[in-house]
């Protein structure tokens, strides 16, 4: 096992990329989970990228199949998951085929060459071995019989050669771990947690990581030795985690800060459903999880939830949006509170299941029947999903309002260290239920009117039950302050009104710039959602060269921050990078008047440090001077 000492004193990188890939049932989703949680352990800073196939169960052995995990760590703070891999692993030839253009020239390759057969390489489309030409000639080639060694580690246990065979990802994070001085226990101690009571698999998995292990120390590869070490971080206790899991946790922080009980209804969808798993183990928090039968039942209970005095939630990706629609619309014209969670995937219809996009903005703010305005905020970071879901359920129970709170796969699925927060830093969430009358008629009697309104627009809000505040509420139109159904022009016109003004009127903290920005650019690069960490990247990465551009990321689109106007006219251009065609571009133009320019990427992968680079330098290029031939300010 891995001397520490040893480890510690090879020699330092600092920071490297590192790509696994293979068929999707060679594990490569846990090999590159367990590399991370060991890198976590260490104390480097990390970001990840996880990569499913978009079909299930594709052939195995084609590119369709290909699965991949890309890590990137190092010894200082980062955003990405890298623009592209300094190691690639592939486990067959499609994962070659499909990955090698990825890794950066002179990058270094590790195959399974047991895997290169005419069989594999046929499936995966070559009509030659590219290990045995000069296909690979630009990158330091490592051939590794891996399929062949792990079962020889494992035949003195007595696991057969085919259960063997599955081990195989473990002699890769074995090799991987000595290389990049990875400790050792986390793993050892994670295979006897995941596998406890099948001692075969433990046998068979410790042998495999052993025999990976052992091979970098004896297979001359000891040029190959470095490490990276540990990161500066703030003092506190930390975590790996994902967007979905930390979006759950923040659900259950709102819910503990309101004093509401959880009650989550939903119908699983990629890659939203490891919500439900997440919140399904949290019953001890008061979390009740429904599982309907579809995405109309999830967001109908859900409301019915909220009626009854739950904080209702429900997760969905964009197809499950577009179902929700109507629902969601009588949440608006009820006035209740209610999270609607949309993790973005590729599409139209069933697009791309399993990779990323951030399409859905103009559905958020507009996609509903009506005006049926209604809150938008969307994360940018894994561990900022926590945050921002204890802001929507802020909004929601405090401006009595369904609200739509946006993340994506990239976000959903890729990791981050994060610090555990203290709950005294925590915001309070308000909630306010009605206890009394709040009308008088003129012969004095008191009366409970459901849409009489407070000074922020709010309708007072009575659970179920609260003796003598019985009242009606439904879809069809009602009356403003008593609630009764009203077909009255002049009165739908006033309802729609106010309930477009109301969600204008909600307080939001101002736009400021990121870190590094200096208010005196004249480029201004607007975000939201996933595109943070590439934007802050290609941002270092220019002031670095030279440059000057400012950054400002929206977690608020709707309501916008006031002053996000004023800031957007004083730059001479605005550029917007989207995974999309440009949806918060048509927003910015439409409501302040301004150039905004788009930078899209719909290829259902996050945008690259390197691609905002490139895009944010040539328009700088052309900043050079005015049109008046003036230098720029």
């Amino acid at each position: 096992m891995t001397d520490i000492a040893e480890a510690l004193s090879a020699p330092a990188l600092d920071e490297v990329i590192i790509r696994f890939a293979g068929d999707s049932g060679d594990g490569m989703q846990l090999t590159g989970d367990r590399f991370t949680s060991a890198s976590a352990m260490f104390g480097n800073d990390l970001a990840t990228l996880p990569e499913y196939p978009a079909e299930i169960r594709a052939p195995a052995g084609t590119l369709a199949g290909v699965s991949a995990f890309q890590v990137h760590i190092s010894d200082h703070d980062i955003t990405t998951p890298g623009d592209a891999p300094d190691v690639l692993v592939a486990m067959n030839p499609a994962a070659l085929k499909s990955d090698l253009h990825t890794l950066v020239p002179g990058g270094t390759l590790i195959v399974n060459k047991d895997t290169f057969e005419e069989r594999n390489l046929a499936k995966a489309g070559y009509d030659h071995d590219p290990l045995e030409d000069e296909d690979l000639a630009g990158y330091r080639l490592i051939e590794v019989p891996m399929t062949s060694l792990t079962k020889d580690a494992c035949a003195d246990l007595g696991v057969k050669p085919r259960d063997a065979d599955r081990s195989k990802n473990f002699f890769a994070l074995g090799l991987l771990s000595w290389m990049y001085s990875r400790p050792v226990e986390p793993t050892m101690d994670w295979i006897d947690a995941k596998f406890a009571g099948k001692d075969l698999v433990i046998a068979a998995n410790k042998a495999a990581f052993n025999a990976g292990h052992a091979y970098g120390e004896t297979a001359e590869l000891g040029s190959q030795r470095v490490i990276v070490k540990a990161a500066p971080l703030q003092p506190g206790t930390y975590t790996n985690i994902n967007g979905n899991t930390a979006l759950s946790w923040g659900l259950v922080a709102a819910s503990q800060l309101s004093g509401l009980p959880l009650y989550l209804g939903s119908y699983p969808i990629t890659p939203a459903t490891d919500i439900l798993h997440e919140l399904s183990k949290h019953k001890a928090f008061g979390v009740t999880t429904f599982q309907a039968e579809d995405e109309i039942a999830a967001v109908g209970a859900a409301i019915g939830a909220s009626y009854g005095g739950s904080l209702g939630v429900t997760t969905t990706s964009g197809p499950g949006v577009a179902l929700k629609g109507e629902a969601m619309g009588l949440a608006v014209s009820l006035e209740l509170p209610l999270i609607i969670v949309d993790i973005q995937r590729g599409g139209p219809s069933t697009g791309l299941p399993t990779k990323t996009e951030a399409a859905d903005l103009l559905m958020a703010l507009y996609g509903r029947h009506g005006e049926s305005p209604m809150p938008v905020v969307a994360a940018r970071t894994p561990s900022d999903c926590f945050d921002v879901a204890i802001e929507a359920a802020r909004i929601a129970l405090e401006y009595q309002t369904p609200v739509m709170l946006l993340s994506d796969g990239y976000l959903a699925n890729g990791s981050e260290p994060w610090c555990l927060p203290e709950v005294s830093d925590l915001p309070a969430i308000e909630v306010e239920y009605a206890t009394g009358f709040n009308m008088v008629d003129e012969d004095g009697g008191e009366h409970f009117w459901p849409f009489q309104r407070d000074g922020d627009l709010k309708r007072p809000i009575a659970l179920p039950g609260t003796p003598g505040l019985m009242h009606r509420i439904g879809g069809i139109e009602k009356a403003d302050g008593s609630g009764n159904v009203s077909y009255d022009p002049e009165n739908h016109e006033r309802m729609v009104h106010l309930r477009d003004q109301r969600i204008a009127a909600i307080p939001v903290p101002d736009a400021v710039l990121e870190e590094g920005s200096d208010g005196d650019a004249d480029l201004l690069v607007v975000g939201w959602g996933s595109t943070w960490g590439a934007i802050a990247g290609a941002g270092r990465r220019v002031r670095a060269a030279g440059g000057r551009v400012d950054h400002v990321h929206l977690t608020h689109l709707n309501p916008m921050p006031a002053n996000l106007g004023e800031m957007l006219r004083s730059y001479r251009r605005v550029l917007v990078p989207e995974l999309n065609l440009g949806q918060l571009v048509k927003v910015l133009r439409a409501e302040y008047l301004v150039d905004a320019r788009p930078l899209s990427k719909v290829k259902g992968q996050p945008f690259t440090a390197g691609e905002i680079e490139h895009a944010v330098s040539e328009m700088l290029a052309e900043l050079g001077e005015d049109p008046d031939g003036e230098e720029s300010r």
